[in-house]
């Protein structure tokens, strides 16, 4: 490019910190994002970009950190409906005594669609831009999702025992191959395969999720190794753990996301490393159903990839993928007994280019690079409780709240605007919500307080 050529573009975005995710450990001053349609055209000091770019839209943020939008890896989202119904609860009784039966009674497709787009509210509006979905009704999820905007993996349940969703394991398959069907070319909607664990799903169908990835390409994920109990029945039972089961099954695979893994052993590590197998970390629902706690910085140093999930709101009890963050380096410096383990930056990656790995799109998302998709967020840092900032890198992930993003662009379309939402109407959501909830109060004797 010549000193005097002029490039037309869609959006500059000015950003006081730009944190670009790669190369990996930097926080640029003063640079500018151009958006060309989808994708990012360039990222380039202020300067440079006054003398390449002109642009028929400008977003000064002169307080702000810029960086590539969150990717939450897993999460049931409808069961933001549920959210705060059964807590303080160890996982089986939790989801015996309490999540299974309201599943019963109240799932349906209008439940789904609700829950779903309460929970992409939540996320939207604290930074995540694309999120892993695993729930019933994957087609009302998935097109909720592509209705908003918002980019989504939608895993398919599959289990040996009859659900609002079908009846068993051949019609949740048989479901699950037309869902990939329709979306599997769309660029947003990413159909997956979501056995949900060792102990609901038995050899056979476990075996045919293994073929059908192989044959379509789409990804696994499935809860694995997330309690003490789960691999002491499994091991009892069956004289072997739950990881070493689904590697002779032909499961664990490079598109295979492993969700939880707070029970692990040098073992279980080098089935990872074998197969290529990713793990999803998911600390906040770890710790509140007391599960366990998940060696995050031996299994980076293993060189297996780590992602993040909030899991569902049932569980946690938010979406804000930035506090998971923080909870995450906070863990797992006590894990590793060191407290230089999981420093903000990679925190920040397991959030952002890891996510995209475990997705197998980390050559379009994930980080701020000429070519990739614009997926952006913007997070202001002027409030005084973040005052003053040093590293906004540790700001992110040891001081911020999710709620201080104020902008987010998914494919270069305006989804957060000064902090309201662009493409969900909020006040009807909200009414639909409050009536869900004197439904579900009326039927589980959920406290009324006033």
């Amino acid at each position: 490019m010549t000193a005097d050529t002029i490039t037309a573009a869609d959006i500059r975005i000015n950003a006081r910190w730009l944190i670009p995710v790669e190369p990996g450990g930097m926080v640029l001053e003063n640079q500018a994002v151009i958006i060309q349609g989808a994708r990012i055209a360039a990222v380039i000091p202020r300067q440079q970009a006054d003398r390449e770019f002109r642009t028929r839209e400008t977003v000064d943020l002169p307080h702000h950190v810029v960086m590539p939008g969150l990717i939450n890896m897993h999460g049931h989202a409808a069961m933001t409906l549920f959210r705060g119904m059964a807590d303080d609860l160890p996982l089986m009784t939790w989801l015996n005594d309490h999540i299974w039966p309201a599943e019963g009674r109240f799932i349906s497709e209008q439940f789904i669609a609700d829950g779903t787009q309460l929970a992409m509210a939540e996320m939207l509006r604290t930074g995540t831009t694309t999120f892993s979905d695993m729930y019933f009704f994957p087609e009302i999820a998935a097109q909720v999702a592509r209705d908003a905007g918002i980019r989504a993996q939608i895993c398919f349940p599959l289990l040996d025992f009859p659900t609002p969703w079908g009846s068993g394991p051949e019609e949740y398959l048989s479901k699950g191959r037309a869902l990939i069907d329709t979306w599997k070319a769309d660029d947003c909607i990413m159909p997956a395969i979501g056995p949900h664990a060792p102990y609901t799903v038995s050899d056979g169908p476990m075996a045919k999720a293994a073929r059908l990835s192989e044959d379509t390409g789409a990804q696994i994920q499935i809860h694995l190794h997330e309690t003490a109990f789960e691999v002491a029945e499994a091991s009892e039972k069956l004289g072997k753990r739950p990881a070493a089961r689904l590697a002779e099954l032909g499961v664990l695979r490079p598109e295979t996301q492993c969700v939880h893994m707070t029970q692990i052993d040098d073992t279980d590590i080098r089935l990872l490393q074998q197969s290529g197998a990713q793990v999803i970390h998911c600390p906040e629902s770890n710790l509140k159903l007391a599960s366990g706690l998940c060696p995050v910085q031996k299994l980076l140093d293993s060189g297996i990839n780590v992602a993040i999930g909030t899991d569902g709101a049932a569980s946690n009890n938010d979406l804000d993928l930035f506090g998971e963050m923080r909870t995450a380096a906070m863990v797992a410096k006590v894990v590793a007994g060191d407290a230089a383990a999981l420093p903000a930056h990679q925190a920040l990656e397991m959030a952002t280019i890891n996510g995209a790995r475990a997705l197998g799109r980390d050559h379009e998302l994930g980080s701020l690079v000429s070519g990739k998709l614009a997926d952006i967020i913007a997070i202001d840092l002027s409030d005084p409780f973040l005052q003053p900032v040093y590293d906004p890198a540790s700001h992110l992930v040891y001081s911020n709240h999710g709620r201080s993003v104020s902008h987010s662009w998914i494919n270069g379309v305006p989804q957060l605007q000064h902090g309201r939402l662009t493409r969900i109407d909020v006040a009807d959501l909200m009414l639909r919500v409050d009536d869900w909830a004197g439904r579900i109060r009326k039927h589980t004797g959920q406290p009324i307080f006033h």
